[in-house]
């Protein structure tokens, strides 16, 4: 990857574009750190799941199964709006190393219910320690109610219209946690 040094632009470089209220209402300082930010919260576990041979993909399989256990195969491609075909090699993998294991619907037998294994529940905490770190080391430098104004911040920058049922509980228990939303 090329070395880009964003502070001494090179001799061709053309002067940067505007910044966030002088061209436009664009807000180039909000989308830049939200993608340094972004990179940043993932590249801890990347490093922990390259030794697996696991990818982000991955990540976002064992996070949401291990955070919803019982989570439908079919509910969990709406989450993560991927494809089946794309579902299908990572779950494969999970499921052959023993990360996870799927079962069939007490009601429903052709339901595919998938759970966090002691191995899958292990690697999770593991990820979500190296990430809770990383929020953590932010938050102490801000006022303990500045929280509340981050978490309504990232909950404004989802889709609402979104039908999906892990959001519904996500927001749902945010309101009941906090009494408002």
């Amino acid at each position: 990857m090329p070395d880009i040094n964003f502070a001494t632009p090179s001799q061709d470089a053309v002067e940067p574009r505007p910044a966030a209220g002088e061209g436009g209402n664009l807000r180039w300082d909000i989308i830049e750190l939200l993608f340094f930010a972004y990179r940043d919260f993932v590249g801890d576990p990347d490093q922990e799941l390259e030794a697996f041979g696991f990818g982000r993909a991955h990540h976002r399989v064992m996070h949401f199964v291990y955070r919803y256990p019982g989570l439908k195969v079919a509910d969990l491609l709406d989450v993560l709006r991927i494809t089946k075909q794309s579902l299908g090699r990572v779950l494969k993998q999970l499921l052959d190393e023993g990360y996870i294991v799927q079962k069939t619907g007490d009601n429903d037998r052709r339901q595919r219910l998938l759970f966090a294994t002691p191995k899958g529940e292990a690697l999770v905490q593991k990820l979500a320690g190296l990430q809770t770190t990383r929020i953590t080391k932010a938050l102490a430098e801000m006022a303990p109610q500045d929280a509340e104004t981050v978490k309504r911040f990232l909950r404004g920058m989802i889709d609402r219209e979104d039908p999906d049922k892990v959001l519904e509980t996500i927001f749902a228990t945010t309101v009941n946690q906090d009494g408002k939303e």
